[in-house]
């Protein structure tokens, strides 16, 4: 019996632990990554608290939120003006900040396919753009960013696998389901084609959507990590 309940005490524990973070390698780099279930997690976006003004770190958000609540994971998620304005769609908490933007632009971002990460009621979807604009899923929190890393199981076609541009990335995929979004960060300087390929052949998710290179940073109390920096942007994470 005590060994029945040792079991069952497990595999709850298990089952509850819907955010999971973890350390790994994959063709010489290093990643961090957290996996999160968005039917059982509170996951959304935070851009600007009450009076207005963007959180900007992982530590506002915390302060922010009430008595007895956490973040127990947070991510910087999405492109931004030098005021933090998104740049792209950006939707918090059911309210529309930033339009959709399907025309070509600068830099990454407008390295076409771009994509839009939606969080809906319970689940978690990576979107190319214009996929986007033709289905108009409800989204509860959606930001736009881009390139997209992978799409429908492909690599970004304008990715090349001997380019010599690499930086710390971070990004999101999901699976066909929408029931796990997993984020992850480079350790160490990656090109676009290594850093889409770990989602595609190791995280297997057929849609993969880049945030950043150059401010990219992971709040991961599990890791014993929360990444300070200049102030950020749009932010996602879960709060528990």
């Amino acid at each position: 019996m005590i060994r029945w309940a040792a079991l069952f005490v497990a595999l709850m524990a298990t089952e509850a632990a819907a955010v999971e973070c973890r350390d790994l390698s994959h063709e010489g780099n290093r990643y961090s990554l957290c996996e999160v279930a968005p039917a059982e997690e509170d996951l959304r976006l935070f851009l600007r608290d009450g009076a207005g003004q963007p959180y900007g770190t992982f530590k506002t958000i915390e302060d922010s939120l009430s008595d007895g609540k956490t973040l127990s994971f947070a991510m910087n998620a999405g492109m931004y003006h030098p005021d933090r304005r998104p740049v792209g769609h950006y939707v918090e908490d059911g309210q529309e900040e930033m339009r959709l933007l399907t025309g070509a632009s600068n830099g990454n971002f407008g390295l076409l396919p771009n994509g839009v990460f939606c969080v809906g009621e319970d689940r978690a979807d990576v979107f190319e753009t214009l996929d986007f604009a033709a289905t108009q899923p409800d989204c509860r929190h959606a930001s736009q960013s881009g390139p997209m890393l992978v799409i429908d199981g492909a690599l970004h076609p304008r990715f090349l696998p001997d380019s010599t541009s690499k930086r710390i990335r971070n990004g999101v995929g999901t699976r066909d389901d929408g029931q796990r979004a997993i984020f992850v960060i480079s350790n160490n300087e990656v090109t676009f084609h290594a850093f889409a390929r770990l989602f595609r052949d190791v995280l297997q998710t057929p849609n993969a959507l880049y945030f950043d290179g150059r401010i990219s940073r992971l709040h991961a109390p599990a890791l014993g990590r929360s990444d300070a920096g200049f102030p950020m942007g749009p932010i996602v994470g879960v709060v528990e």
